[in-house]
């Protein structure tokens, strides 16, 4: 079972989602224009937000030494320390991509990390909000590899690395990654085969979830748990632009396109 946290939804504002920005990749130039667009959304969205919800993989790759954080990503993180220190609340996921986060956002900006999915209830509603990597039935052998990465062990060695070899290391890894995938269209997979959608049943078995959000698969869905529950993916910011808003009556998949 989920605790449930509560958030705050005034008449006339609403709450946003969005995930799988992959800022860093394929090239320094594309993904500046991304995170000149993304900023573009937050400034849309703080018109009339509660809350906005970044729900992992914001970035490529992420490591964060003691004292030393990634090169690069400015702008977005001056965009959200304006937002936060205006009092509205961002909350931020690690995804499968950059789920070495530590405590950065938190301490810099006051901006909460979470590594697991979490229970809201907004405006009447419940929500379930995570990435959704390595959740559900299947992808064993990505499950394994999570462990081996999340393992404290595995954080504390690549902490010895020289700050420039390591971050040469992981973006050179997760562009290889990106590049034996990019002839690969991703596709909806069917009842059976989308492990998140399978989850999200799973737990509706157990306890009961209006909305259903998650990122990871880079395909924009909105799809039925049951008769009272709904699963959406956000989608993704290289190609489809798709985000989520929530105006207190429903959730709604949108796409950016200032």
């Amino acid at each position: 079972m989920f605790p449930t946290e509560s958030l705050a939804l005034p008449p006339g504002q609403a709450v946003y989602f969005a995930s799988d920005f992959h800022l860093g990749i394929p090239s320094p130039t594309a993904s500046r224009e991304r995170e000149a667009r993304v900023i573009r959304w937050l400034t849309n969205a703080q018109t009339d937000a509660a809350a906005i919800f970044l729900v992992g993989d914001v970035f490529d790759f992420w490591f964060e030494y003691r004292s030393v954080i990634p090169k690069g990503f400015s702008r977005l993180q001056g965009k959200l320390a304006e937002l936060a220190d205006s009092g509205l609340p961002i909350i931020l996921f690690t995804g499968n991509h950059d789920m070495w986060m530590a405590d950065y956002f938190a301490e810099e900006m006051g901006i909460p990390t979470y590594r697991r999915p979490k229970s809201y209830e907004i405006g009447g509603k419940r929500f379930l909000v995570g990435h959704g990597d390595g959740l559900g039935p299947g992808d064993f052998k990505y499950k394994q590899l999570k462990k081996l990465f999340e393992n404290g062990m595995a954080r504390w060695f690549f902490s010895w690395l020289h700050p420039d070899i390591g971050m040469a290391f992981g973006n050179g890894w997760s562009r290889k990654r990106k590049e034996s995938e990019q002839h690969r269209t991703e596709e909806f997979k069917g009842d059976e085969q989308e492990w998140l959608w399978q989850y999200c049943r799973e737990v509706e078995s157990r306890q009961h979830h209006d909305y259903y959000i998650f990122g990871h698969r880079h395909l924009a869905l909105d799809l039925r748990v049951n008769d009272n529950s709904r699963y959406i993916n956000l989608g993704e910011w290289i190609n489809l632009n798709t985000y989520a808003r929530f105006d207190g009556q429903d959730t709604k998949l949108l796409t950016f396109e200032s």
